[in-house]
């Protein structure tokens, strides 16, 4: 009775080694793709911010070109009516 569970044992022994190995693969490919991801999406958060700055610097071009239509509008019809009331 003794040698079956040592046979036994073996291919067991075997298998939870084989197991182990193959998570220990799993595991690291996970770790390179997490790895990965992580860098790709620093990347992606480096170009949102880099987007939003430019968003904000046409916005007060547009305000202030705005600003600035509004003024030379007014001075034009100020002038206008200077020129009529002459």
């Amino acid at each position: 009775m003794s040698p079956v569970p040592l046979q036994s044992a073996q291919p067991l022994k075997f298998t939870v080694l084989e197991t182990l190995d193959r998570i220990k693969e799993e595991f690291q490919f996970f770790q390179a793709q997490y790895h990965s991801l992580k860098l790709e999406c620093e990347k992606l958060a480096g170009e949102k911010t880099e987007m939003q700055r430019h968003y904000i610097m046409y916005y007060e071009m547009s305000y202030g070109l705005n600003i600035e239509m509004h003024k030379q509008v007014s001075l034009s019809t100020n002038g206008n009516t200077e020129i009529i009331r002459i």
